[in-house]
């Protein structure tokens, strides 16, 4: 899980991530939320649910780098199904992907069970 992340940035690169993991999981979640109260198909509710599983996941940053991948894949495939109106599909994929890339930052759960250890 090490080979995952550069380094888990600190100060205020590691706030600064983590306000992207709680802008990103907010959206998700509010996006997934508005979603559902049109009450969707079975097939398409479950993947509202992993939609929602994700933006937990991101939120307290476990898994950020798999997490953010299948965000921006979602929120891709989502852009080409809603052609009308693409762009909080968009944002939010170039939010996963960029999470995904750069990592979770200090203050997050992969810091705590996958950071450097002294010992």
């Amino acid at each position: 899980m090490r080979r995952l992340f550069s380094t888990f940035a600190h100060g205020a690169p590691g706030a600064g991530l983590l306000l992207l993991r709680v802008v990103a999981s907010i959206a998700v979640v509010v996006q997934t939320a508005m979603a559902l109260r049109g009450d969707p198909p079975v097939g398409v509710t479950i993947l509202y649910v992993l939609a929602v599983a994700l933006g937990i996941l991101l939120l307290v940053g476990l898994w950020t780098p798999v997490a953010g991948t299948i965000l921006a894949i979602l929120a891709s495939l989502s852009a080409f199904m809603h052609p009308a109106d693409p762009w909080n599909c968009i944002s939010l994929g170039a939010l996963g992907a960029a999470l995904a890339l750069v990592g979770p930052g200090a203050w997050s759960v992969d810091a705590y069970l996958f950071g450097w250890k002294r010992i």
